[in-house]
């Protein structure tokens, strides 16, 4: 397997000015929360990035609760952030609003 290079800080920087909706959190992986209507909404839209996770070969963290869904994003094998992530984030939000 080839290895993954992570991305520098200004890439970060740079990622996260083009998609506002997502932060670095504290262990330095990619979060965004959508807030929704009610947990079949919720569920929903995970089922929907699971989707897009599975074409892409690369899965966020899903948790779901009650009209909210918060995705974390990171490159494990990489022990940072990547252009996987990169990708991820940007289809996401691209499928989600």
């Amino acid at each position: 397997m080839k290895h993954l290079q992570c991305m520098t800080e200004g890439e970060v920087a740079a990622l996260l000015a083009a998609h506002p909706a997502w932060s670095v959190d504290a262990e330095g992986h990619l979060t965004r929360t959508w807030a929704l209507p009610d947990f079949a909404a919720a569920l929903a839209l995970a089922n929907r990035i699971g989707a897009l996770a599975d074409q892409l070969d690369h899965h966020p963290e899903l948790a779901i609760g009650w009209g909210r869904l918060r995705a974390t994003v990171w490159s494990h094998d990489a022990r940072g952030l990547t252009a996987r992530d990169a990708r991820l984030v940007a289809s996401a939000d691209e499928l989600c609003g």
